[in-house]
C-alpha cells in the first residue's frame, strides 16, 4: 500500500489554524490527547496499510528509519 504524499489540502494554512485554535486553552496533557485523538480518527480513515505507511513516513520525516542511526 502506499499513500500520497502531495498536497491535497484546498487550504493548509486554514487547517493549520483550526488546528491551533483546537489547542488553545489546553494545558500539554489534554493538547497530546487531542493530538492523539485526531491521529486515531485519521488513521480510522485511511484504513490498517496506509495507517502503517503514515506512520513510517512520519518516523522517516523526523528521526530516520526504525532500526537506523537517525
Amino acid at each position: 500500500m502506499s499513500i500520497s504524499t502531495e498536497p491535497r489540502l484546498a487550504d493548509p494554512d486554514a487547517f493549520y489554524a483550526a488546528l491551533m485554535e483546537a489547542h488553545r486553552g489546553l494545558d500539554e496533557a489534554a493538547s497530546r490527547r487531542l493530538d492523539a485523538a485526531l491521529v486515531i480518527l485519521l488513521a480510522n480513515q485511511l484504513g490498517d496499510a496506509a495507517a502503517a505507511e503514515a506512520i513510517r513516513l512520519a518516523r522517516e520525516a523526523v528521526a530516520g528509519p526504525l532500526g537506523g542511526t537517525g
